[in-house]
Formats: structure tokens, sequence, C-alpha cells
């Protein structure tokens, strides 16, 4: 194998790095910090398309309670939310 070869692979694989791999770590970083925000009355959108708000936040499994219509909530898994719509506030201590 030549120089030239071996420094066109290494410019390929650094290219290929640079605009996927990378970015791509990027947005599950920012997604994994987005649901561990997440609490209750977060207006969010799932990925199956379901808009509503979060009821509850449960600590100890992957799951949230988020309401879809008046009296009707559902229990969604949290790597499901694709976008959250409206933050609330935090809680004044």
């Amino acid at each position: 194998m030549r120089a030239a070869d071996l420094v066109m692979l290494l410019l390929i694989f650094g290219i290929m790095y640079f605009l996927l791999i990378r970015p791509q770590q990027k947005k599950l970083k920012e997604h994994a910090a987005m649901l561990e925000a997440l609490r209750r009355g977060d207006q969010i959108i799932t990925q199956g398309g379901i808009v509503g708000k979060i009821v509850r936040v449960k600590a100890e499994s992957n799951e949230v309670e988020v309401e879809i219509a008046k009296d009707v909530t559902v229990r969604v898994v949290k790597s499901t939310i694709a976008t959250v719509m409206n933050k609330t506030e935090p809680a004044k201590t």
C-alpha cells in the first residue's frame, strides 16, 4: 500500500467522522439531556405523533404518564418522546 493510498483512506475516514458520526453522537446527547429534563406539565410530541401533557414522571422506570385528552392518560416510554413543545418553569424553592 502506497503512502498516497493511506492518506486518502485516512482523509475519507476523517470526512465520514465529521459529517456523519460526530453530528449523530451530538444529537443523541441532546435527546438524552432533553429526556432527563422532563417534568410534570411539559407539552410533548411522541414519535407516533401523539400530543399531550406530562402528568407524572416515574423516577424508577423509563415511563411517563401523558394526558392526551381530559381524563385520558397513557403511559409512554421516555425514549419515544420526540420533542418538547412547551417547558414548564421549575418550582421555586
